[in-house]
């Protein structure tokens, strides 16, 4: 096994239940609007975008992970959702050495829509405008990405949930170009009058933006389909996968949209 150092921030509003493993870093996002937390890193320190947390969600996080930690490996999970083990439980330091002796990038398993594309999912459950104008960001700004984002729009399947364990170098790239398109759409469409659902319109790009990146990185030759893979979810507490099919068939079929997560 290669020794590596893998640091995984842990991003949560609140206090939580955590891995007790010392790979694991609770990370307190939008510390600057939400209460502190002892024992809790918060995300308005170094180098940070901390206030964007009401529309940009956990990437806050990301973002402060690529400023100001120092690792071989960098990756973010949720508070509610880790990447599991074999044993179950959150995946272990010991686990995670053991797979990056043999691969570059630890990513959730797919997300399947079947009866949606990503574009269609995404218009369907909340606003076009903001999706529309991310592809006229690329198209104008990095047109290299354009045939990426074309195809993993018209995907039925992603990496969703802005979970990953990325080397540093590729977290570098990723979030330099993330973080700068999301600016200029954000600059474009603003907040409006949305609701604070709608308002983190950011986050939710974010988890479209990685696929896109992803296949471009796949088609350059920096990554290849060995060099990836897929590690199950634990989710803690209650998924309502009930409430989330009836909200998906809904926005699908009768085109309500959401307003709410679940």
């Amino acid at each position: 096994m290669i020794d590596v150092a893998t640091k995984i921030i842990v991003a949560t509003h609140k206090k939580a239940d955590m891995p007790e493993d010392s790979m694991y870093l609770p990370l307190l996002v939008g510390a600057d609007v939400n209460a502190s937390v002892a024992g809790y890193t918060p995300d308005n320190t170094g180098e940070n975008i901390s206030s964007l947390n009401p529309m940009y969600c956990e990437l806050t996080g990301l973002y402060w992970a690529w400023k100001n930690l120092e690792a071989d490996n960098i990756g973010l999970v949720h508070y509610r959702r880790l990447f599991k083990g074999k044993d179950g439980q959150a995946i272990s330091s010991a686990e995670v050495g053991t797979i990056l002796s043999g691969y570059k990038v630890i990513l959730p398993k797919k997300r399947r829509y079947y009866i949606e594309t990503l574009y269609s999912h995404y218009v369907h459950t909340h606003n076009n405008e903001e999706i529309d104008e991310t592809a006229k960001v690329i198209e104008t700004f990095y047109p290299d990405y354009k045939d990426s984002y074309d195809k993993i729009m018209k995907q039925t399947w992603g990496y969703m949930f802005n979970m990953m364990v990325l080397p540093k170098s590729m977290l570098d790239d990723y979030c330099t170009w993330l973080f700068d398109i999301l600016a200029k759409v954000v600059d474009k469409v603003g907040e409006g009058d949305r609701s604070a659902f709608e308002k983190r319109y950011p986050g939710r790009l974010g988890e479209l933006l990685f696929n896109c990146w992803l296949d471009h990185q796949s088609k350059a030759g920096d990554i290849s389909k060995s060099d990836i893979i897929e590690v199950p979810l634990l989710n803690l507490g209650d998924e309502k996968f009930m409430k989330k099919l009836i909200a998906f068939l809904r926005a699908k079929f009768f085109g309500k949209k959401q307003d709410k997560s679940f």
